[in-house]
């Protein structure tokens, strides 16, 4: 099994990466958790998701309860991924090795690391295009400065990206609920409800899979931030902690974002927040607007933390590595470039982008987060050989053709239903454009996983289990 040395001290890099966090290392409390993926929610990219349906002829209130749905609908998974923290003491993507071989997983790794990456060049591109609108200032410098910022967080790591949220937490927090007693009361400016603008169901269905998709994107690297945690903390109170923490900022911002839309005529989101704030009171526009981007920033290093965990788990993979602090440097600084570069120089169309990024997001992840919530909950129900996770001839293989069938078939079903801006699958088509295909991965890759490990002695891999368990505490 992969190994590092004993955890440095508080305020150094983070010497965990790949390698199980022991008992005596997890200092992390479930309180953390709701409000850590709270703040990690409270920032433009979720104001931003407001804009969609209004583009598209939305009404307000229809855009809100699309997504209103669509996040419940996305949080319920992701929540339940973060109970395997505690438990198995891993990242996300190494605990996928079990359902997908100890090869197998690069399959689903280029998934999750087009969703880290994705973000962050999302993230850039709102950062830059917002400050130059609203303050003139220069895309290069901007774009520089946050990746920079961004990526010292990473390098650091845990501790200090949960310290970082709950700073930013308390700083925001007053700030939107200023802001927001004052829309809701008339005081923040904007005009009457236009008399265009109504219901469509393909609008409709395209805001409930954006909003669906941006929790469920978190599914691959929630367990990264509760790995910390005791072992013998309770199912119900992570899972209830991280689906309120994660559910409510996006609930409470997304409708805010389509206020903006429909009642100012905003189509950025910086300028939106900058010039809502202002209408209150002279000077809350533009701190808000540097408080929001100081908490996208944050969430970039987040980003940047579970894309670093990606990329070793990956080389891991095709060649055993010891998870130094070198390693994680180097390759926080690649990812760093790869979306500064692409954030800054490529992106033209934002608001197309903006949608297919989050579509593809949710597309590739759907049939994912089915094959590991049914292997973890129903097949194995969390009994893991975690030491295996580690070894080409562990039990779990080098290539676990069940996993990778049900996770093929689930990404296959969807091609007919899926619906972007250039391709439309033939049966969304004839349903008039209307976006299902994320139900279609779920049930598909979910189901086929469950009718095939009908099929898998799970009672044979127990002796082993027990061993690793000894070998844990041995270590």
């Amino acid at each position: 099994m992969t190994t590092a040395a004993p955890s440095a001290s508080t305020g150094a890099i983070e010497v965990r990466s790949i390698d199980y966090v022991p008992e005596s290392e997890r200092h992390g409390k479930v309180w953390h958790q709701g409000p850590f993926w709270f703040c990690g929610n409270f920032q433009p990219y979720t104001v931003a998701i407001g804009f969609i349906g209004p583009a598209m002829g939305l009404s307000l209130g229809w855009t809100s309860l699309a997504s209103a749905l669509g996040i419940l609908f996305g949080t319920f998974f992701m929540a339940f991924h973060a109970s395997q923290g505690p438990w198995l003491g891993l990242p996300q993507m190494v605990q996928s090795r079990a359902q997908l071989g100890y090869r197998g997983v690069i399959v689903a790794l280029g998934g999750t690391l087009f969703t880290y990456v994705g973000f962050n060049v999302i993230d850039t591109v709102i950062i830059d295009n917002g400050l130059n609108a609203v303050f003139g200032w220069g895309k290069p410098v901007i774009g520089l400065v946050i990746t920079v910022v961004a990526a010292v967080l990473a390098i650091y790591g845990y501790d200090w990206l949960h310290r970082a949220f709950q700073v930013l937490f308390w700083i925001s927090l007053p700030l939107w609920l200023v802001l927001t007693a004052a829309i809701l009361f008339g005081g923040a400016g904007g005009q009457a409800a236009p008399a265009s603008g109504g219901f469509t169901w393909v609008a409709f269905m395209v805001q409930f899979a954006v909003a669906a998709s941006y929790n469920i994107t978190y599914a691959p690297y929630v367990s990264d931030y509760s790995r910390y945690l005791p072992r013998r903390t309770k199912t119900s109170h992570i899972v209830w902690s991280v689906f309120c923490g994660a559910s409510a900022a996006p609930l409470w911002l997304i409708p805010i974002g389509a206020w903006m839309a429909t009642r100012l005529g905003v189509t950025d989101t910086l300028v939106g927040i900058h010039d809502a704030g202002e209408n209150v009171l002279t000077g809350l526009g533009s701190v808000l607007t540097v408080v929001s981007v100081l908490v996208l920033v944050a969430t970039m290093g987040l980003n940047a933390y579970s894309g670093m965990l990606t990329v070793v788990t990956a080389v891991d993979t095709l060649r055993p590595v010891r998870p130094t602090r070198s390693i994680r440097i180097v390759t926080v600084l690649v990812l760093a470039v790869v979306w500064a570069l692409v954030g800054m120089l490529l992106i033209g169309d934002f608001s197309t982008a903006f949608t297919n990024v989050q579509l593809i997001m949710l597309y590739v992840l759907v049939p994912w987060t089915a094959v590991n919530l049914v292997d973890y909950f129903f097949v194995r129900r969390g009994h893991y050989a975690i030491t295996h996770l580690f070894r080409k001839d562990g039990i779990y293989g080098m290539w676990a053709w069940r996993g990778l069938v049900s996770y093929l078939l689930g990404l296959a079903a969807m091609v007919p239903f899926v619906v972007l801006s250039f391709f439309t699958g033939p049966v969304a088509e004839a349903m008039g454009g209307v976006d299902v295909a994320f139900a279609v991965g779920l049930i598909v890759g979910g189901g086929v996983y469950l009718l095939l490990c009908r099929t898998l002695d799970v009672s044979s891999e127990e002796d082993v289990v027990v061993a690793s368990e000894r070998e844990l505490v041995a270590s």
